[in-house]
């Protein structure tokens, strides 16, 4: 495992919803750089794959202000400074799809774009649904999409499925399913 380097110096600017950081590092070879990064604001954020039934993934539709367009993906959103993961989740899941989950999981956390970015998204699998509606944020109504996970090769290939974190996320959770059979 290679060594980290080491940050001699790091400055901080506010920047819109981020900080933008500068950091001063120095490598195991003894090059020295200057990277920035953006820092991620709030309490972290969580991704939910609600399966309803064995093979199928609750996804939602809703209006994307950075393409201008509706896409489908995984229900998601920030977490609440009270809130732990599992509880943002089923929080989340709630107010976006109509459901709670009796059973929720951690897997794992996907980043954003870890190279400039310091965002993380817990992607959680929830399991054992049950009906119950939250009020969310959402200007509107979600639709609720159904999608059997052996059809994931046709739902990355459609247009108004583009955000990397859900598509990352339903392979991730299709893994870990079949893992269970």
């Amino acid at each position: 495992m290679p060594v980290l380097p080491t940050i001699h110096a790091s400055e901080e600017v506010e920047a819109g919803p981020y900080r933008r950081e500068t950091i001063d590092l120095e490598f195991s070879n003894g090059e020295r750089r200057r990277y920035e990064r953006l820092k991620s604001r709030g309490h972290g954020a969580v991704m939910v794959a609600a399966i309803p039934e064995p093979g199928t993934v609750l996804l939602i539709r809703e209006y994307a202000a950075g393409t201008h367009r509706y896409e489908l993906g995984l229900p998601k959103g920030r977490m609440n400074a009270d809130e732990g993961v599992l509880e943002a989740a089923n929080r989340e899941l709630k107010e976006e799809t109509g459901f709670g989950a009796r059973k929720l999981t951690l897997l794992r956390a996907i980043t954003l774009a870890p190279t400039y970015m310091t965002h993380e998204i817990h992607l959680v699998l929830a399991e054992d649904l049950y009906p119950e509606r939250l009020p969310g944020d959402e200007p509107e109504e979600l639709e609720v999409v159904p999608w059997k996970l052996d059809a994931l090769h046709e739902l990355v290939l459609r247009e108004d499925c583009s955000e990397g974190r859900s598509l990352a996320g339903l392979l991730v959770v299709r893994e870990v399913l079949a893992m269970r059979r």
